[in-house]
């Protein structure tokens, strides 16, 4: 059995799906896997990553593998993606992964497009990590090696294997393709992503990975990456139409069965809602009264820009820092006995340009006429029904 697990966008509602296949000897879990299907689910692309046999949380033992085994596993996660949500577009591989990836992008039908990470030309260039026991494996048929200061124990059927494979199934592809690579990549010289790039057929692309190392151990490299990979893969794959929220109202919200992360429409805009961990939440946007606080900010924002405009000040920039906070109200008698609070926006107003002291008050005093602030001081009524 394979482990491995599915990324899913905020929303839950993937446009596409995609399998990630992790470097020779490491793990679904890399910090650089990680943060790639991160960034890959921010733009909508859910992502199976999994660990081959015999790594990280996977049965079997590593000893018995090969590249050949790599792509049979390849193609078994291509069907579990399958089997879960659907059969993945986008295959992604990094190192000896991207190698698989190229291979396996032959025979999983569904696939559209593949994208390919500081990965060798030929799977032969890994026998480099186990050179000094090389002789070893040939003669006994088996060895212990160390790769990254860790033992693996590799046979001589891992070596035979990788002398089988032929660099043809590149040129065979006839998909979409992408190469990632770094110029510094000291593991896997750059002159691989030279040869996969001319052996593969139209359409395909390059991205160079300057200044990142083999293992993407900086995670702005790889969130580029992931990122450059969604925006790339688009042009290539179905997307699936988003469902949109209909109501005959302004705005209209949407809270699911699992946990409290929101869907909101405005308009023909898009944006979520959540709550803190703390109340069991995700955490993943601003709660109901942060966006209300944004509300305020903003439109107190727009309106000291509009009046500056009108007056033609010098105004250059507007930043608006708020805080909401439940209060006892200064001006009530035995409020605090009563247990009656009330709710405190502490706003802090932060202007940029040349002003006299003159136009700064002025300014604030039209800050307390934005909009949303005179709403929120007015008599507010909500009614509310259930739909039909």
């Amino acid at each position: 059995m394979l482990s491995a697990r599915i990324d899913l966008p905020l929303d839950r509602k993937p446009l596409a799906c995609a399998v990630f296949a992790h470097c020779f000897t490491c793990t679904s879990n890399l910090n650089a896997v990680r943060n790639i299907s991160l960034s890959l689910t921010q733009q909508g692309v859910a992502v199976l990553r999994f660990d081959f046999t015999g790594l990280g949380q996977s049965e079997g033992e590593f000893a018995d593998t090969n590249f050949s085994s790599n792509v049979e596993d390849l193609i078994a996660a291509a069907k579990c993606m399958e089997e879960y949500i659907e059969a993945p577009q986008l295959l992604i591989g990094h190192s000896l992964g991207g190698a698989a990836v190229l291979m396996a992008g032959l025979k999983i039908p569904s696939v559209k497009a593949v994208a390919t990470i500081g990965a060798p030309a030929d799977p032969v260039h890994v026998k480099h990590l186990i050179q000094d026991s090389e002789e070893e494996i040939l003669a006994k048929g088996v060895a212990e090696v160390n790769i990254g200061g860790r033992p693996f124990t590799i046979k001589r059927q891992f070596i035979d294997d990788l002398l089988q494979v032929s660099q043809e199934h590149v040129s065979k592809l006839k998909k979409a393709l992408l190469v990632l690579h770094s110029p510094q990549d000291e593991i896997v010289n750059i002159k691989n992503a030279e040869l996969i790039y001319k052996m593969a057929m139209h359409p395909k692309s390059y991205v160079s990975l300057d200044g990142a190392d083999h293992l993407l151990t900086r995670k702005e490299d790889a969130v580029y990456v992931g990122s450059m990979i969604a925006s790339w893969a688009m042009r290539y794959i179905d997307l699936h139409q988003e469902e949109d929220l209909e109501t005959d109202k302004q705005v209209v919200v949407h809270t699911g069965n699992e946990g409290y992360t929101t869907e909101i429409r405005a308009g023909k805009h898009r944006l979520l809602a959540d709550e803190p961990e703390s109340v069991g939440g995700s955490n993943l946007r601003p709660p109901p009264y942060g966006l209300l606080a944004a509300a305020l900010g903003a439109c107190t924002s727009m309106t000291l820009r509009m009046y500056a405009d009108r007056k033609n000040w010098d105004l250059r920039e507007v930043k608006v820092h708020l805080s909401h906070e439940k209060d006892y109200a200064t001006d009530c008698e035995n409020c605090e006995q009563d247990g009656t609070k009330i709710d405190v926006f502490d706003r802090e107003i932060e202007l940029v340009g040349e002003l006299d002291e003159k136009q700064r008050q002025r300014l604030l005093q039209m800050a307390d006429r934005c909009p949303v602030h005179k709403t929120l001081h007015s008599d507010i009524h909500v009614r509310s029904v259930l739909k039909e």
